[in-house]
């Protein structure tokens, strides 16, 4: 879209440079028309004579400011004269200048950061997130774009990667403090109870499918001697303490029940200021992590969670989507609410700005020189003809003009001398 309207814009400027080109050359063809007819008028009077003068004059500024304003991009007629092709021969003299140029007055750090703090990014960016459908377009151009992107990193070595660096992260990060915080809060909430008596219902399910193959395990590791009675005895045993313990933990005012959320309260407060008990989880967390089935999974974890992202962005009511707008509309609201946060996002701007320009300053001057350099010398004063040239027809036509003027007043004044 942007190519096309600098294609435009640059017809558009051809244009109208024929068309002031065109207009210019035809006054001189007129004077000079003018001037012709007047010279076979037979006694001519005195206004054909002020006609001549001017006719006259006015070629003279016509030719003189042609010659000088095609002086600047080629030779007139073709003539090698002296000084004339000024840009073609200057062309590097003039990449030189135009990047110094750029450099000096447009990288300047003082400039740059003034310009920012005028235009206050901040300030735009929460109009734009506030503007009415805004989060939802972008939230629509993003999950139109997420997929393809997705799609296109399917390289098993990004998915080896994905493991391996996942798997460094959980190394280098300490879970029990985390573990313990969150266990923390769900205890002063209350919301370990229900975690709690699911696991208790879940063991008791346990024990009571699995009662035969207690009383094998009991068999197999009591004496040959022992009667299989006595063994189904023991295993029952076993198997009925185990479920009056559980059971007396789904009351929540047992001893027992309350002795084990004291429990869950001191393994809390140990995961997060114990250092053996964080020692531990450590070190289990790290043989958890060399299991071979683990490190398989962490590396298909990948593949999942490109899966299940991308099932949800082919969604309309997908949560992806549903959550960018909700955050985009949050940020908006966040930013326009707090006045502290919007100064370091400026401040934020201003030395991402800096940090790209500090190097780049010197070398984006160089490289527009080059870039200048590298052109032909009729590309170049093609260009600039292109850009400013419509501009200077009219230096040729008010030439035209003024020296008719200068013309008829010259005239009238040798009159009135004599």
């Amino acid at each position: 879209m942007t190519d096309q309207t600098d294609t435009d814009h640059e017809a558009a400027q051809r244009r109208l440079l024929r068309r002031n080109r065109r207009l210019a050359t035809g006054l001189l063809l007129f004077a000079a028309s003018l001037f012709v007819a007047l010279r076979f008028v037979p006694e001519p009077g005195f206004w054909t004579l002020l006609l001549r003068a001017a006719s006259e004059a006015a070629i003279v500024g016509a030719l003189a400011d042609w010659f000088a304003v095609t002086a600047l991009f080629r030779r007139p007629l073709g003539l090698p004269i002296p000084h004339t092709a000024i840009i073609p021969s200057s062309k590097d003299r003039i990449g030189d200048g135009l990047g110094s140029f750029v450099e000096r007055n447009f990288l300047e750090p003082s400039l740059v950061v003034a310009k920012l703090r005028s235009v206050d990014p901040a300030a735009r960016l929460v109009r734009w997130l506030n503007a009415p459908g805004t989060a939802e377009a972008l939230a629509a151009r993003l999950v139109a774009t997420l997929p393809g992107v997705i799609r296109s990193i399917e390289d098993r070595e990004l998915r080896d990667f994905f493991g391996r660096a996942l798997g460094e992260q959980l190394r280098g990060t300490e879970v029990a403090p985390v573990i313990g915080k969150v266990l923390g809060v769900l205890v002063a909430s209350g919301q370990h109870q229900p975690l709690l008596e699911r696991a208790v219902a879940w063991a008791l399910d346990l024990v009571d499918r699995n009662q035969g193959r207690l009383e094998a395990m009991v068999g197999q590791r009591s004496g040959w001697w022992i009667p299989k009675a006595i063994d189904r005895r023991v295993a029952r045993s076993l198997s009925s303490g185990a479920h009056d313990y559980l059971k007396e933990l789904l009351d929540p005012a047992s001893p027992m029940r309350i002795r084990m959320e004291l429990a869950i309260e001191d393994l809390a407060r140990d995961l997060q200021d114990d250092p053996d008990t964080r020692a531990q989880v450590e070190a289990a967390k790290a043989r958890l992590l060399d299991q071979p089935e683990i490190q398989a999974w962490l590396g298909g974890l990948w593949d999942e969670v490109r899966r299940i992202t991308l099932h949800d962005l082919e969604r309309p009511d997908g949560r992806t989507r549903e959550a960018l707008v909700t955050g985009l509309g949050s940020l908006g609201s966040a930013l326009e609410a707090d006045p502290a946060m919007r100064a370091r996002l400026n401040a934020s701007v201003e030395r991402l700005a800096l940090d790209l320009i500090a190097p780049w300053r010197r070398g984006i001057g160089r490289f527009i020189a080059e870039v200048v350099h590298g052109w032909d010398a009729r590309t170049v004063s093609d260009r600039i003809e292109t850009a400013v040239g419509s501009d200077l027809q009219y230096v040729r036509i008010s030439g035209t003009i003024v020296a008719a003027l200068v013309g008829s007043t010259l005239f009238l004044a040798t009159r009135l001398i004599e």
